[in-house]
């Protein structure tokens, strides 16, 4: 599942030291684990040093990379432990980004009102998912964001293939019902 190939050298590289192996990295992977450490965490500063985190521990222990076809997850594992580890000591009320910015960049752009309509929509969700637990809005992020499988979750995460489908299905009606009386809140 590798989005870009770096090649093995680049692998072999980091092992050897190279800071420019590192600088390949940290643009072939820097803004995706940024966004999904923003989405995490709501916080700007504390995702921007999650991901610093994260290139520093993946440039020392390279060595600890069994397949090297699976840097992508290895470096989103490493990511996860860092988002949890800043969660456990600070409490995050921003608004998450817009999640549909990268994705389907070829529709035609809304009137000004189905903007309107969209942009509250988007803030509404994004707030929504700031309320849930992070053990909720984890999955729902690596599940929607990243759509990654509830199999590739479980291996994200290191948990059991139900504790991962129930924490997705909760997620999901905590949604549901934190949208549904904000609705009814505009009534």
């Amino acid at each position: 599942m590798e989005r870009w190939d770096l090649g093995l050298d680049v692998i072999e590289r980091l092992a050897r030291q190279d800071e420019e192996a590192l600088r390949m990295l940290m643009e072939a992977y820097g803004d995706r684990l940024h966004r999904t450490a923003f989405l995490l965490l709501k916080d700007l500063q504390a995702a921007e040093e999650a991901v610093q985190d994260t290139f520093i521990q993946a440039y020392r222990k390279i060595g600890q990379l069994q397949d090297r076809d699976k840097l992508s997850g290895w470096l989103l594992r490493i990511l996860l432990n860092r988002c949890r580890m800043k969660q456990r000591t600070w409490s995050w009320r921003n608004l998450l980004p817009d999640m549909r910015a990268e994705r389907d960049t070829e529709t035609p752009e809304p009137g000004p009102e189905q903007a309107l309509l969209l942009a509250h929509r988007q803030q509404s969700l994004h707030e929504a998912i700031g309320r849930l637990d992070y053990k909720y809005r984890e999955v729902i992020t690596l599940y929607y964001y990243h759509e990654l499988s509830i199999a590739a979750i479980t291996e994200q995460l290191n948990a059991n293939e139900n504790t991962i489908k129930a924490r997705l299905a909760r997620g999901r009606r905590l949604l549901r019902t934190i949208l549904e009386a904000n609705e009814e809140g505009w009534s």
